[in-house]
């Protein structure tokens, strides 16, 4: 017996950037396209990695950035991720906690706006461009080291949520693990 994950197209194909491993990509934009997990088992090894790698990808991002939308850009990075798990799935949990972290540093980060720089989306260039998918909210300098700090408890907050995921049979832990750590990888970027 066989469980069916929907994922959308633009997942699918950022993980067939993202893994070195061969992945035929089909489908239209809109399309759905059907992820087959063995009954019994927890996820799969290629979406944790989409996500651990997107995670990673969210802290070279939004470190490129000036410090004062740090916050804001990690906040719109782990929204955008959330938005990316689908709701159905064995990643459900991470979603929910992805969403939650993001709406409370989004929300950090427009309670210490600084009036006197601009909202601006962030993009990069290149093969792999990324780019915001909302203006970002700089934060005040005075603020900066404090809001920096909460925000920081915030990642660390979702880190042990995941990390108290109880070990069974289907590898769940593992993966959470996994995440976790990505999750608290991006800690730094606040502390520099």
């Amino acid at each position: 017996m066989t469980i069916s994950k929907r994922i959308t197209v633009s997942t699918l194909t950022a993980l067939a950037l993202a893994m070195p491993v061969p992945t035929l990509v089909n489908a239209q934009a809109g399309a759905l396209v059907t992820l087959v997990v063995p009954a019994g088992q927890f996820g799969s090894d290629q979406f944790t990695d989409l996500l651990v790698n997107s995670l990673g990808a969210a802290k070279g991002f939004c470190g490129a950035l000036d410090d004062s939308y740090q916050v804001d850009c990690l906040a719109e990075r782990l929204n955008r991720l959330a938005g990316s798990i689908p709701e159905d799935s064995d990643y459900a949990e991470v979603r929910e906690l992805l969403e939650q972290s993001s709406k409370e540093m989004a929300a950090l980060a427009r309670s210490n706006r600084d009036t006197g720089k601009p909202r601006q989306s962030a993009s990069t260039g290149g093969a792999n461009a990324q780019a915001t998918t909302r203006p970002l909210t700089p934060v005040r300098d005075s603020s900066l080291a404090e809001v920096n700090q909460q925000a920081a408890a915030i990642l660390e907050r979702t880190e042990t949520l995941l990390l108290r995921t109880p070990d069974d049979d289907t590898g769940k832990k593992l993966h959470y693990t996994r995440i976790a750590e990505a999750i608290g990888s991006n800690k730094t970027l606040l502390r520099s």
